[in-house]
């Protein structure tokens, strides 16, 4: 799929609505004249009005104001009083998914595994596999919206010093070690974990960014202490030691295979990770992009030492250099008049030391990749099952462009899936299952010295055999809208797209929204803090054909991963050990690539039917509700329902469950299952990927008793997705071809989540507790054993014959119609009703009271990880017993942390949970480390 842009809600709260919102502004307008800023409403004085210079979306409540202090940090203000919000009271109903994500199926791509992106974005992916600790690390919902912030430091990890790698990441850790003022070392977290927030921070290549939030009325302290690490961080000598350990480790969270150094062992794999790293090696020498940017032990402690280099006295120097008033940019939000959070920003942050430097600059450093080495096949290995071909080019740096956004117009047509694209061909043959085209807006894709342009395709085995065919659908294509030119229709239509979402955005959480606000600030003139990364603002034929004219098959790097690579590749990638080898482009295929041959199977996409034109506010036909109540309750299904009545915004949000007994009968069936939903996944791709781009997200997933839909978007062209969906079930069929091609990819995708340790101990213990569960362990074996297209059809007929289909409908549908989603599904797929009742909540185990002890070795012998899971039952529970462990969960995680990570350096990870079942409660906590 395309790369999009980045997501930046400014919310839409109360205050908004009308009986009708009418049309979006039209692309063509000047957005400005539609959507100034303005007064957010309640709490806000005329005195106190926002900046209104700022470009923001007209359902956003919040004002704005950009200040510059007089040390040169540059603040944007944001007072939002728009009430309660957030994740927690957001309009689509999602917030449920957090539960089943943690103790949910572990199947493939139509399982709740990828219901989420996984947290170390592999595009080369066979089917996402959700990491249990991106689940629980996912903010709880509340009632009340955090007061946040967020700084951006022009700074990352270009500038580290040669003999320093990872300078600029081990100092993002050590500030965040006391204060002159505040010197405890571990205070700024626990203060924020007493009061219900949380922290983090990044480094990039050229920016490094810090964030928290924290309930309202302790904003102001907060806001004190964390500036302190700006101000005057205590950085003392006795905790470099263990923060180079955590540094360490955190590079290995990303490594995969063990090095031949002895300095440090390997943790999470990562093969995305690893590309990268092998990719920024074949940079030209001087270039920052070959520098090892994690730092380690090696670098950071043992060869500083050797050397006489004092690393903590570079350190220092290193902040009182580049940690500047001037390179800063600050983002704070709050519920708070701006006149208040002006002056609370003025007293604290004026105290940041600006050292009068110029900025670190590298945009001399263009083209760094105009090599010999770069026009080459790179063969990978990689620690998953997969197989993938990423083509990339690197151009010109592109962020001056940023109205026109040449690269996102060009992958929206290479990331397409409709009919005459590049992956309805590959689809056809049975090459590839998934194809990611674009630039990430990352660091390591953008900077001020190139961006890059990258096609990542998932290949079946098939695929991997007739890579060079891949590689030349790519290129034909890339030749045919390079002849054909920019096309102004497809421009003005995503245009339109990113538009009618930028005027009806949604609320985000605060902590995310001043992170991407307090990086824009360092990208986009003041107008465009808000929208500079999200509007296509003007066609510009010429920037689009010169970023296009690069795009040529002599300029391409192809970088293959694959298992078969294992024994063919000698060549070994310095800091992450990754084997690959290289070689030439045969001449024959060289050949066919620089020649005119078009393919007449491909062609530019048609008119997209799924882009929302009403935008209608309906009128309600059914009382007012606080919460969805149920209104069809029948022996075939049931139907929940709220309207909207609060955001007031034309979306809606729909999900049906499909109930069925013989999913759980055997580890044979959930296996079918798996193959089922992936393949009604498959069929829907072409035909429904218009509805995607026009921002009308579904997903098919794999649930433990049952098929599960969701649509949510404009709730104009909602219907007719839905239709588009309940066809394709009912008329459901798998080609031969395409069964091998997905039962191969599902063995894959078992095999890789058992390899992971975390994963491991999950499905172990979720076997030991739970009740008729079966184990991805069985379903691995049921997959390789074998099952038979005959058998999937007998699966999936037994399954449409006996349902109870359950569903809900929130947003801006009225009563009757949501009446209508449920009753064509009884009406088209024409089933009884279940015989027996299905049991959707599990039951598990009751533990004899005593010590337990339960030892898996991993499956991975070079995933140096080690996970322990200490779990405690305890009985029954009422809803407040329930809060009160909850409650529990929250203040613990804190000090655990502080004692294995930071004190002790035992572990990397340390994440607590707990969950409530039908027949008790229980609490777990996982800690993971480095062997």
């Amino acid at each position: 799929m395309p790369q999009t842009n980045k997501s930046v809600s400014g919310g839409s709260g109360p205050g908004q609505g009308s009986a009708d919102q009418g049309q979006p502004p039209p692309a063509s307008v000047d957005v400005k004249d539609q959507a100034a800023a303005g007064d957010g409403g309640g709490g806000v004085s005329s005195e106190d009005m926002g900046d209104t210079e700022i470009i923001k979306s007209p359902s956003d409540p919040k004002t704005y104001r950009c200040i510059e202090l007089s040390n040169g940090l540059r603040v944007l203000l944001i007072s939002d009083f728009s009430g309660i919000g957030g994740k927690g009271e957001t309009e689509d109903g999602d917030d449920d998914q957090e539960r089943e994500d943690e103790e949910d199926g572990d199947s493939g791509e139509g399982s709740e595994e990828d219901e989420d992106e996984n947290d170390e974005e592999e595009q080369d992916s066979d089917f996402d596999e959700l990491d249990e600790e991106n689940a629980s690390k996912k903010k709880k919902g509340c009632s009340e919206k955090q007061a946040a912030a967020a700084l951006c430091i022009s700074v990352g990890s270009f500038s580290d010093p040669d003999d320093l790698p990872g300078l600029a990441h081990f100092l993002e850790h050590m500030v965040f070690m006391g204060s002159e003022k505040y010197p405890a070392e571990n205070g700024f977290d626990a203060f924020l974990k007493k009061h219900g927030g949380s922290d983090n921070a990044s480094t990039d290549c050229e920016r490094t960014i810090f964030q928290f939030d924290v309930q309202r009325k302790y904003f102001r302290e907060a806001l004190d202490r964390w500036a302190q690490f700006f101000i005057c961080p205590l950085m003392i000598e006795d905790a470099i030691d263990r923060e180079v350990e955590a540094v360490d480790s955190d590079s290995l969270h990303y490594i995969c295979l063990c090095l031949t150094s002895a300095e440090y062992q390997l943790a999470r794999p990562s093969d995305s990770h690893r590309k990268e790293m092998l990719f920024g090696s074949l940079a030209k020498p001087g270039h920052p992009m070959s520098k090892f940017c994690w730092g380690n032990a090696q670098t950071l402690k043992h060869e500083p030492k050797e050397k006489q280099v004092n690393t903590y006295e570079r350190l220092r120097d290193f902040w009182r250099r580049y940690y500047s008033a001037h390179y800063m940019t600050l983002a704070v939000q709050s519920k708070e008049t701006l006149d208040t959070l002006e002056q609370w920003v003025r007293e604290i942050f004026i105290s940041v030391p600006n050292n009068g430097e110029p900025r670190p600059d590298f945009s001399h450093l263009q083209q760094p990749f105009d090599t010999p080495a770069f026009n080459r096949l790179y063969r990978v290995v990689p620690v998953r099952k997969v197989h993938a071909l990423t083509i990339s080019w690197a151009v010109p740096p592109q962020g001056k462009h940023y109205r026109v956004k040449p690269l996102h117009y060009i992958s929206w047509l290479i990331g397409h899936e409709g009919t005459g694209s590049i992956l309805s061909l590959l689809r056809k043959k049975c090459w590839a299952l998934a194809l990611f085209g674009g630039n990430s807006e990352t660091g390591f894709d953008q900077n001020t010295t190139y961006s890059i342009f990258s096609v990542s395709i998932t290949l079946t085995d098939q695929g991997y055999q007739n890579v060079y065919q891949v590689a030349h659908l790519v290129f034909q294509y890339m030749k045919m809208i390079q002849t054909l030119g920019p096309q102004q229709r497809i421009y003005e239509e995503i245009q339109k797209i990113e538009a009618n979402e930028f005027h009806y955005q949604e609320q985000t959480d605060p902590i995310e929204f001043v992170e991407n606000i307090c990086e824009n600030m360092q990208l986009f003139p003041k107008q465009d803090f808000l929208s500079g990364d999200q509007l296509m603002f003007e066609y510009d034929p010429e920037v689009i054909s010169a970023a296009l004219s690069l795009l040529t098959p002599d300029r391409a790097n192809l970088l293959l991963l694959s298992p078969e690579n294992e024994g063919r590749c000698p060549l070994r990638e310095k800091w992450f050990g990754t084997c690959y080898s290289q070689e030439d482009i045969p001449d024959e295929w060289a050949q066919r690539w620089a020649g005119d041959e078009l393919n007449s199977e491909l062609h530019l996409p048609a008119e997209n039917k799924f882009i929302a034109t009403d935008f209608t506010l309906k009128t309600s036909d059914c009382p007012d509700t606080e919460f969805p109540v149920r209104i069809v309750n029948s022996e075939r299904g049931c139907l929940w329902y709220k309207k909207d009545n609060k955001f007031k915004i034309p979306k809606a949000y729909i999900r049906f469950n499909l109930i069925s007994p013989m999913i759980q009968k055997s580890p044979e069936n959930l296996v079918l299952f798996d193959l089922f939903v992936n393949i009604l996944a498959h069929n829907l791709a072409e035909p429904a990927y218009e509805a995607d781009v026009a921002q009308l997200e579904y997903k098919l997933v794999a649930g433990e008793h049952g098929l599960m839909i969701r649509l949510k978007g404009f709730n104009h062209k909602l219907p007719l997705l839905l239709k588009l969906i309940v066809d394709h079930l009912t008329d459901f069929s798998a080609e031969p071809s395409v069964f091998t091609m997905f039962l191969e990819q599902l063995k894959k995708t078992y095999f890789n989540i058992l390899i992971k340790p975390d994963r491991l101990g999950k499905d172990v213990r979720l076997l030991i507790l739970e009740h008729c569960r079966w184990s991805v362990v069985q379903k691995y074996q049921a997959a390789m054993k074998g099952v038979t297209v005959d058998d999937l059809m007998t699966v999936v007929a037994g399954l449409k014959a006996e349902l109870f289909v359950e569903g809900l409908v929130q947003g801006n549908f009225t009563s009757a119609e949501s009446k209508e989603f449920l009753q064509s599904f009884i009406n088209k797929l024409r089933f009884q009703p279940l015989s027996a009742e299905v049991p959707v909540l599990f039951q598990v185990v009751e533990l004899p009271q005593k010590h337990h002890l339960c030892k898996v070795k991993s499956l991975n012998k070079g995933d140096a990880n080690s996970e322990v899971t200490v779990y405690y039952q305890s009985g029954l529970k009422n809803l407040r017993e329930h809060a009160l462990m909850e409650l529990m969960v929250m203040h613990m995680e804190e000090p655990c942390f502080d004692f294995l990570r930071t004190k002790e350096t035992l572990g990397y990870r340390f994440f607590p949970g707990s969950a409530l079942y039908f027949s008790g409660s229980d609490f777990w906590a996982c800690v993971g480390w480095i062997s």
